[in-house]
């Protein structure tokens, strides 16, 4: 078998917080790669409510903590350090208390980068997941906090949380620069539409929220869903390909079980192999 299993192929993949790493896996197996800005994530424009929240929980109050992502716990991390160091120590406190609640495998490595580990891991990585593990526990009278993906409120979570007798409270740490690099976008789906890539990876659901906004805001909708049923389309796993085929997008593959970078680019060289010559 070649060292280089993908020889010749193009592959697109969006910015994230371990681009890098993914570039250079692709690379060694031989796939030129165009980056593309479809999302970026920044801190929360505004710490004081992120500061709040972090108030609340640093005094006891909170018995569940809902990670949804290793990003989140990273940006409440961040935020804390830049702007009130001296509640670092007491937050690690309490999170080695309360109860942890984790939807996949990033906020749980996010969890061991401190030492610490899920108290209870939804088996699959969705919120409909970690609303059927919480369906087994009593929730009346504790209070949850729930760190959310960007700014989405995640009704369907808060609400399940309050109709089975818990209080709420949720921190947004980061948002979805969704305004940047629209020119980049708009030139990748023309590249994709003229032929010039063999496939795309996503590994988030910001992403493909994106990539169809801007799409749809230059009318290219079509034409992009069209390109896209002719190349691979990967996704990282189960979160970003429910967000695929919800916009009617054929996923084509995505790792079995371990959700992360390595086995999606092992997926992508058994699937694709070198270009024709």
């Amino acid at each position: 078998m070649t060292d280089q299993p993908l020889e010749g192929r193009t592959i697109a993949v969006a910015e994230s917080r371990e681009l890098d790493v993914f570039v250079a896996m692709l690379e060694r197996r031989g796939a030129r790669v165009l980056r593309c800005p479809l999302v970026g994530i920044l801190d929360a424009p505004e710490p004081a409510p992120v500061l709040q929240w972090v108030g609340w929980f640093n005094s006891g109050a909170c018995d569940d903590f809902i990670v949804l992502t290793g990003e989140g716990l990273r940006r409440l991390l961040s935020c804390i350090e830049r702007n009130a160091p001296a509640l670092r120590a007491d937050f690690l406190a309490q999170l080695a208390r309360v109860r942890k609640i984790t939807r996949g495998p990033k906020p749980a490595r996010a969890l061991r980068e401190l030492g610490l580990k899920p108290d209870i891991a939804a088996e699959e990585p969705t919120t409909a997941g970690i609303i059927k593990v919480l369906r087994a526990l009593d929730l009346h009278g504790r209070a949850a906090g729930v760190q959310l993906y960007g700014t989405e409120p995640n009704l369907l979570l808060t609400r399940f949380l309050e109709q089975a007798g818990a209080s709420v409270r949720t921190v947004a740490p980061y948002i979805y620069a969704d305004a940047t690099h629209d020119a980049e976008v708009i030139d990748l789906t023309v590249r994709l539409a003229a032929g010039e890539v063999d496939a795309i990876a996503f590994t988030s659901r910001g992403q493909v929220e994106r990539l169809l906004g801007v799409a749809e805001a230059a009318g290219q909708t079509d034409a992009l869903k069209a390109a896209l049923a002719r190349i691979c389309v990967a996704a990282v796993g189960p979160v970003v390909g429910e967000a695929l085929t919800a916009q009617g997008i054929r996923v084509d593959l995505m790792p079995l079980e371990s959700y992360f970078l390595k086995p999606l680019t092992s997926r992508l060289a058994e699937a694709l192999g070198p270009a024709p010559r």
